[in-house]
């Protein structure tokens, strides 16, 4: 989730100090995610340093008010028509744990399988009875129901991705996915990389 392009897109509105921005954040995204003031003066002087925002006004109240830039307005439009990047470097932890469960000797890997699948329907569950309890027509209720929606299909597609896992794994008896510590000794550096299929 991009901070930085949040703040600033939200300053395309108008100037706002650093309180505001969290508020304005917040009623954005449901909430969701809170940002630490902290979190949003650090971005702010990242972007006043980019050349995105600068300084303006300081109020009664000592109030900095923080306004975007011609460069910060045209860098909120590209990315509002950017796709969003879902690199490959983005490790998985679930992904990984049922994998190293999948081939180590002795593990459990349908035992995992059923934990977690317990703790996502239940995550699921929750998430549904949080959406229907809070049915809200204002633009600010919108965009709280879109990133539960979001937080909804993605419990959902985590489901049937543990589905697809445990129909995957009962193909292989269990002993001929064991991986037993290699005698292969790696040289110092960096591990040569493994010739398999790119992911793109």
């Amino acid at each position: 989730m991009s901070v930085r392009q949040t703040l600033l897109a939200i300053l395309a509105q108008g100037p706002c100090y650093g309180y505001q921005l969290r508020h304005e954040f917040d009623r954005r995204t449901g909430s969701i995610w809170p940002l630490n003031v902290g979190q949003i003066y650090n971005t702010l002087e990242r972007l006043e340093r980019d050349g995105l925002v600068e300084r303006g006004a300081t109020d009664a109240q000592g109030h900095v008010y923080w306004e975007i830039t011609a460069a910060g307005n045209a860098d909120v439009d590209r990315w509002l028509v950017s796709p969003v990047e879902r690199g490959q470097a983005t490790r998985d932890e679930l992904a990984i744990k049922i994998a190293v469960a999948a081939t180590l000797p002795g593990a459990d890997a349908a035992e995992v399988i059923d934990t977690q699948r317990a703790a996502s329907s239940h995550r699921l569950d929750g998430l549904r009875a949080v959406r229907e309890s809070r049915e809200d027509d204002s633009p600010q209720g919108l965009a709280w129901s879109l990133v539960v929606d979001s937080m909804i299909f993605a419990a959902d597609a985590e489901l049937r991705w543990l589905d697809h896992v445990q129909t995957r794994l009962a193909q292989h008896p269990q002993h001929t996915l064991a991986l037993e510590l290699t005698a292969d000794r790696p040289k110092r550096g960096r591990p040569a990389r493994a010739a398999g299929p790119a992911l793109v």
